[in-house]
């Protein structure tokens, strides 16, 4: 092992969390700042190019490429579970739709979970401060910060379809789900600018990087967090094949996500202490609440074929594709500069629900795998997520080697109220498509919820459909109890020198996309490490606020 070397902060994983707080961290030139990358560097122009999405976000060479172990209310299925293994993490392989979740999401871990410094009236100054939005700034958008969002503006018959639709199946539209109106269908935001993905690695990390105070290494695996008493003290990595040390004078902040996070304090002794003894780690500080409350958004996509050539399958086609890349090239339009998800929505499943607990992505093709290749069909997509599960699940080690994968039990439909909201969803769905806006286009349904009628048949569906939408979080969750890892400001209890910033610290996953409240995460989470003065609250004004006076 070669000599220790020596920052103020080290950072662990430079996806969504990690380029935030490394910007940050090293703004003012004082904190020597280092970044560590068990990934490539995000050169791949796939990742770059919107519509590249669909070959990078398996990418082996870009990719962790996890998979769920048997789901017992799955039929046994194992989930992919893609994850980012590059800069950017999975800001530079995700969809790019940008979403906040739901205020009331927030207010219910201010309110209900005891986490008062959580409010959405102190999370919204952040997320405006690190937005540069096209609709430019108001109460609810900024439009002066690092991180480019775009409304879909792509042109295609179906997406008009589909927001007309909503509105005649009384769904509702909406201007704008991260403004005044977090409901119903609309066009979304992406985590675009200009034409490109605006990574967290673009959009924040890139630009820090010209500082002398800031290190980045990629291919950088973290073995274990180094504890000494009561303190994390550095930590031990293998670079290039060679193990190194660092030694922390600070603190070391792990951003490794929702699965990676977990993982790493368990390897370093700190986790369920039976569960470390079982594979030979010596506790050195008891925290059952490691790895478990494992939350995520299952899906179901139910996809329709389309009597008009109007989808995007042709773009298959080698010249098309040559010509949409020659185009990108020249000026960064064209269907190459779509993420394909323009559309979508936040929709109440059913009359009971305080606020939408379904959230539509809706693409103008259909998508086949056939093995590692992807076959584009004439069809539509709606993929129908449910946002406040009441099942969970937890992770647990394979064994004390870091090179492991872990087991990830995430524990799909186990609480029959999910399966339920999930064949409610079903309903929605087909109830949206089947409103006249679809009738130029609307063929027969595909796939195997193509012939379920009744709820018994749909649940059957539900359970051979769903999967992931990519939304990992919560094994690491914030509270004062005792299953919660960190605490408000996200340090982690029982030990000094060591926080957690990702999505794994949500105590309750939100209503939405993860990846820009994991930035706004971050973003505070640097405030709270340098110990500087949060933002001041704005509460602003939101449609549900004005309905109950």
């Amino acid at each position: 092992m070669t000599k220790p070397l020596r920052y103020d902060y080290v950072i662990i994983g430079a996806g969504s969390a990690g380029c935030v707080l490394a910007n940050r961290l090293s703004a003012d030139g004082r904190n020597q700042v280092l970044i560590l990358e068990a990934g490539p560097l995000d050169r791949s122009i796939f990742i770059h190019v919107p519509a590249g999405v669909y070959k990078v976000y398996k990418d082996p060479s870009i990719n962790w490429n996890y998979e769920t172990e048997a789901e017992p209310e799955l039929y046994d299925r194992r989930v992919g579970m893609p994850r980012g293994r590059v800069v950017g993490g999975s800001s530079s392989i995700n969809a790019m739709v940008y979403m906040r979740g739901h205020p009331l999401d927030y207010d219910r871990w201010a309110s209900e979970l005891g986490l008062a410094k959580w409010s959405y009236a102190q999370c919204l100054p952040y997320f405006k401060a690190s937005e540069n939005s096209d609709r430019g700034a108001d109460d609810w958008r900024g439009a002066d910060g690092p991180l480019g969002v775009t409304k879909g503006c792509y042109e295609n018959q179906l997406y008009d379809a589909f927001l007309d639709a909503g509105e005649q199946s009384g769904q509702g539209t909406s201007d704008d789900l991260n403004g005044y109106k977090p409901e119903g269908v609309a066009r979304l935001d992406a985590t675009k600018k200009n034409g490109r993905r605006c990574s967290a690695a673009v959009a924040h990390l890139r630009p820090a990087l010209a500082r002398d105070n800031l290190t980045l290494k990629t291919d950088a695996m973290v073995h274990r967090l180094v504890v000494e008493g009561n303190r994390v003290s550095g930590i031990e990595f293998e670079h290039k094949g060679e193990r190194q040390r660092v030694e922390v004078e600070k603190e070391v902040i792990s951003s490794g996500g929702a699965i990676n996070s977990p993982q790493l304090l368990m390897l370093s002794g700190i986790g369920p202490a039976d569960h470390l003894r079982a594979h030979g780690i010596t506790p050195q500080i008891d925290l059952p609440g490691v790895g478990r409350n494992l939350q995520d958004h299952a899906t179901v996509a139910l996809k329709f074929s389309c009597l008009e050539p109007v989808t995007i399958h042709k773009i298959t086609n080698p010249v098309r594709k040559a010509l949409a890349g020659a185009r990108w090239m020249v000026d960064r339009s064209g269907i190459a500069s779509s993420n394909i998800w323009e559309a979508g929505g936040l929709v109440r499943g059913n009359a009971d629900v305080a606020y939408p607990n379904l959230q539509y992505h809706f693409g103008p093709v259909g998508v086949d795998y056939e093995g590692t290749k992807i076959r584009l069909e004439q069809a539509f997509t709606l993929q129908i997520d449910q946002l406040r599960p009441k099942s969970s699940g937890h992770i647990e080690l394979k064994s004390a080697n870091p090179l492991d994968r872990p087991a990830l039990h995430f524990d799909y439909l186990t609480a029959p109220e999910d399966a339920r909201e999930l064949v409610e969803a079903v309903h929605l769905a087909r109830d949206l498509v089947a409103q006249r806006a679809f009738d130029r286009f609307r063929g027969a349904e595909l796939g195997p919820s193509a012939g379920a009628k009744t709820d018994e048949e749909i649940e059957a569906a539900v359970r051979q459909l769903t999967e992931t939408d990519y939304h990992p979080c919560g094994t690491c969750r914030m509270g004062s109890d005792s299953l919660a890892v960190v605490d408000e400001e996200l340090k982690v209890h029982g030990i000094s020198g060591l926080r957690v910033v990702d999505a794994s610290v949500m105590p309750q996953i939100i209503s939405a996309n993860l990846n820009a409240p994991t930035q706004m995460i971050a973003a505070r989470a640097a405030d709270f490490i340098l110990g500087r003065p949060q933002l001041e609250p704005f509460h602003a004004r939101f449609h549900f606020s004005d309905e109950t006076g």
